[in-house]
C-alpha cells in the first residue's frame, strides 16, 4: 500500500464490469477481478465508473455491482463509487437515498452534454459537497463531458469545501494540473486520470492514478506509481516505457473495449461490452496479443 496519509494515494483501479455475451454481468469475473488487482499491490478500487459502462446499468444493477466489489474486496482496499452525471437534483437524490457503508468517498465526474459555466461547475458540486456523506473526488474530464473545468474553479471547490478532498484530472492540460497543484489547500489532491500522464503528474506534485491499464496489469502499473512516488523517477520511468505500447492501444478503439480485450486475452473476462460500445477490431486485438505476450 502507498505510504501516505492522503486515504486515495498510489494506485486506483478504475475498474470494469464484467459482462457475459448475453449482456448479463458475470459477477463471478468481477469477484475474481477485484482479488486479482489487490493481490497484486494495488491501493484502492472504483466502481460505476466511465471504464465500468456504467451509463448503460441499471440502479439495481449498480446497487449489485457495487455490493459484490465490497464482499470481494472484504476490507482490504477503500472503495470509491462513481456518482455523477448532468442532472444536479438527480445526483442529490441518489445520493441521499445510497448506502455509503463501506464505501470510502464518490468520484463525481463534471456535468456532460449541458455545458455549464463555470459557475455552474461550481453549483454543482457545491450542491453534492452539501449533500454527500463522504469525501468527494472531483472528477475533470473535458474529452468525454464537452467542457473543462479550470484550475480557478477546482481551487474555489477545494478551498470551500473540505470534504472535496482531491481532483482525478483528465484534462491533458499539464499547464492547468501545474496551477491546481501550486495552489491548492492542504487537505486536497491531484490524482492523474490519465495512465500515460501518471508519471508526470506525480513528478509534479500528484499523489497517484487512477487506472486503466492496472485492470489487467495491476502489478506494473502500482510499482509503477509506488517507485514514482518515493522519487525513483528513472526506475519509474523503466516501468513507464515498458507499458507505453499497450496504453496506447487500450485506447486505439475506445475505452473500455481495449482493457475487456486485455482481460479476455488474460482469461480473466469476456471482451463483451454493451452497445453503444462494440468490441475492438481483429487487428487491434492481435496488437493486444502480441503486447501480452512480451508483457506477461
Amino acid at each position: 500500500m502507498a505510504s501516505n496519509t492522503f486515504k486515495f494515494s498510489g494506485t486506483g483501479v478504475a475498474i470494469v464490469t464484467p459482462f457475459r455475451s448475453d449482456d448479463s454481468i458475470d459477477f463471478t469475473a468481477l469477484r475474481n477481478l477485484v482479488d486479482f488487482q489487490i493481490k497484486n499491490k494495488i491501493d484502492y478500487l472504483v466502481v460505476l465508473g466511465t471504464t465500468g459502462e456504467s451509463v448503460t446499468l441499471s440502479a439495481d444493477e449498480k446497487r449489485a455491482v457495487v455490493d459484490t466489489v465490497l464482499e470481494a474486496a472484504n476490507g482490504r482496499v477503500p472503495i470509491v463509487v462513481g456518482i455523477g452525471g448532468n442532472n444536479t437534483q438527480d445526483i442529490i437524490n441518489k445520493i441521499k437515498h445510497f448506502d455509503f457503508t463501506g464505501i470510502d468517498a464518490i468520484l463525481s465526474v463534471s456535468p456532460y452534454y449541458n455545458k455549464p459555466t463555470q459557475n455552474g461547475l461550481y453549483e454543482h458540486y457545491k450542491a453534492i459537497a452539501s449533500t454527500s456523506p463522504v469525501p468527494i473526488i472531483l472528477y475533470n474530464i473535458p474529452g468525454r463531458t464537452g467542457s473543462n473545468m479550470c484550475a480557478e474553479t477546482t481551487l474555489r471547490l477545494a478551498n470551500d469545501f473540505k470534504n472535496i478532498v482531491a481532483i482525478k484530472e483528465a484534462s491533458g492540460m499539464l499547464n492547468q494540473i501545474m496551477e491546481i497543484i501550486k495552489g491548492k489547500p492542504s487537505h486536497f489532491e491531484v490524482i492523474s486520470g490519465d495512465d500515460l500522464l501518471a508519471l508526470p503528474i506525480i513528478a509534479l506534485g500528484g499523489k497517484g492514478v487512477i487506472s486503466v491499464v492496472a485492470n489487467a496489469y495491476p502489478l506494473q502499473m502500482s510499482e509503477l506509481i509506488r517507485l514514482a512516488l518515493a522519487g525513483k523517477i528513472e526506475e519509474a520511468r523503466k516501468i513507464h516505457y515498458s507499458l507505453l505500447t499497450i496504453i496506447n492501444l487500450l485506447f486505439a478503439e475506445g475505452n473500455p473495449a481495449g482493457i475487456k480485450a486485455t482481460l479476455e486475452i488474460k482469461k480473466l473476462t469476456t471482451a463483451h461490452v454493451r452497445l453503444p460500445l462494440v468490441k475492438v477490431s481483429q487487428a487491434t486485438y492481435a496488437k493486444i496479443e502480441e503486447q501480452f505476450k512480451l508483457l506477461k
